[in-house]
């Protein structure tokens, strides 16, 4: 393995060892436990980071029991978790983009972060924007990535459309809301519940109804007398179906793929499946409408990182308000 840059913090040499919430198995929540595994090196085209928060996404409980194997043939333990943020603490011989003790997140699709430690490529880090902290860096990048690349890359917003975001409430849909309203548009969106009805209207939405109630088209059709230019699905419905009647003549519509049921293909309009991508140029986009729409990273729990399994019981009972974080070191470089 390629050694890296000696590095030291304080009077203190990096530790052999780290805490890391894995499996053994897959299975519930309660597979989730706290293990003490080797600390990763850097390889050279990596830097180390020493991690102060760590997103926690609906994917990650697919990853866990199982359902859904990204990475490939499944090495116990397996750590979950595919985006953080914290402090580079030891860098690669051929990095030269980064130093340590830069504040930093990442994403790996691999996993990895639900640890004291991640060494991430160089290609999937950025330095983290100066508005936000360490928790809500930890929240914010894979689901603003999904967020900005629906809104500018695939509906291709302008200002003055009228864009349905359906599961505004959540991690996702609560950063699209505020990338849309930068574009000067019209933004409806869907809350259920007084908290999250009062959420999504702080973070900029026009209008804002209840899917689960009988009248939620007629509800729509009253926030819309004229037809909705693009959506935004973030969750599968008979409801989003019926929305989705709404939409103009040559219209758009996007989703992430894993969206169940997926939208229904119709010719009246373009329907769009994508994933988000990660990479320099797309942590530069974030970076630029983040400090463009001013944004707020709402977080809906945070867990201490042996709370991991605590932290997936919440996630199944559904209803977020933004995002799970877990809290894996505290102090001032949280600030």
């Amino acid at each position: 393995m390629a050694k890296s840059r000696a590095v030291t913090r304080g009077d203190r040499t990096l530790a052999a060892n780290m805490k890391a919430a894995a499996i053994d198995r897959f299975g519930p929540p309660s597979v989730l436990k706290l293990h003490t595994l080797p600390v990763p090196q850097p390889q050279p085209h990596e830097v180390l980071i020493a991690l102060h928060a760590a997103g926690v996404g609906i994917w990650d409980e697919s990853v866990r029991d199982g359902s859904w194997r990204p990475y490939g043939r499944p090495k116990f333990p397996l750590v979950p978790g595919t985006d953080g943020a914290g402090i580079v603490t030891a860098i690669g011989q051929r990095v030269r983009q980064f130093d340590v003790n830069e504040r930093v997140y990442a994403t790996d699709y691999s996993g990895g972060f639900y640890a004291e430690f991640k060494a991430a490529d160089v290609k999937n880090v950025a330095r983290v924007p100066e508005r936000l902290n360490m928790l809500e860096a930890g929240a914010v990048l894979v689901p603003g990535l999904t967020a900005l690349q629906g809104i500018d890359d695939h509906l291709h917003v302008r200002r003055g459309e009228t864009v349905l975001i359906f599961g505004a409430t959540g991690s996702v849909g609560t950063l699209a809301v505020q990338f849309a309203k930068r574009h000067r548009a019209r933004v409806l969106a869907t809350a259920s519940g007084l908290a999250g009805k009062t959420l999504v209207e702080r973070l900029g939405a026009d209008g804002v109804f209840d899917p689960h109630r009988k009248d939620a088209v007629e509800q729509l059709r009253k926030l819309a007398p004229r037809d909705i230019d693009c959506v935004l699905a973030l969750a599968g419905s008979d409801v989003l179906e019926k929305c989705l009647d709404l939409v103009r003549a040559r219209g758009r519509v996007a989703y992430p793929n894993g969206v169940e049921p997926e939208p229904r293909r119709r010719s009246k309009f373009r329907l769009i499946a994508y994933d988000a991508e990660a990479g320099q140029r797309e942590f530069a986009k974030l970076e630029r409408a983040i400090k463009e729409a001013r944004l707020q990273v709402p977080i809906a729990a945070v867990y201490p990182l042996s709370q991991a399994a605590k932290a997936h019981e919440r996630l199944e009972k559904g209803h977020l308000l933004g995002r799970i974080v877990l809290q894996i070191r505290r102090g001032k470089l949280n600030k």
